[in-house]
């Protein structure tokens, strides 16, 4: 699709740049989401996989002119891209793979379980953009060999700390699966979530009991939780 503009209610725009989830697209909507904030600062961006929401106050700058900068932002292209200045954030959350769903996901994928736990569990992923509810990254990719679908009636409960898959993306339930962790990624009035956008997660099998580790930075994270169940796949 071609990148557009689009009104999102009286005081937010839509870009829509995309409708398909390419980490280029994401990149790009990450971009123009931090440019916003941070040289026009006419208010907060949320970026998604393909779009990002530009908000701003309709009495401080017209709409009009508000979507004018905007294309300006647009026309830019891959030089929204910027490259890091910092290394980012690693957050190690330790895992323990003993979900219901562990050895289903590993028979449909031809791998076995300690097989499906080491693909999970080395890499690195990314938290592209958090959403769906308070503390829950959308982080990728899985393994191409790891298979995983959404189930055809989701479960209308699933515990806190449940590690979820589906559709090539991972992440951790905040509140209330192939595996669980120990630490709570809800955050908090006084605490924000662990895992934050544009993060890196890793998720250590076996680490029982133990906080969750950010390797950019001595500030700790939330203590764990230690009410976590068994998890699902979502």
């Amino acid at each position: 699709m071609k990148p557009r503009i689009v009104p999102f209610g009286e005081g937010a725009l839509l870009v829509e740049l995309g409708n398909e989830f390419e980490e280029n697209v994401v990149a790009w909507a990450r971009g123009i989401a931090g440019y916003w904030e941070t040289i026009f600062t006419f208010g907060p961006a949320v970026p998604a996989y393909s779009s990002v929401v530009l908000r701003f106050d309709p009495l401080r700058i017209a709409p009009t002119q508000a979507e004018k900068l905007a294309a300006e932002l647009l026309e830019r292209g891959e030089l929204m891209l910027v490259a890091p200045t910092q290394p980012r954030r690693l957050v190690e959350i330790p895992t323990t793979y003993d979900g219901p769903d562990l050895a289903e996901t590993a028979e449909r994928s031809q791998l076995s379980v300690d097989e499906l736990v080491a693909l999970h569990s080395k890499r690195d992923y990314t938290a592209y953009f958090l959403g769906f509810m308070p503390g829950w990254a959308y982080c990728g990719r899985l393994d191409p060999k790891i298979v995983s679908s959404r189930l055809e009636r989701p479960r209308a409960r699933v515990p806190a700390g449940s590690v979820g898959i589906a559709d090539g993306q991972t992440g951790v339930y905040p509140f209330g699966p192939i595996s669980r962790c120990s630490t709570r990624v809800q955050p908090s009035r006084s605490s924000s979530a662990p895992v934050t956008a544009s993060a890196s997660s890793r998720c250590d099998p076996d680490q029982r009991g133990g906080p969750a580790v950010d390797r950019a930075g001595p500030r700790p994270l939330r203590p764990p939780a230690r009410r976590c169940s068994a998890c699902r796949r979502r």
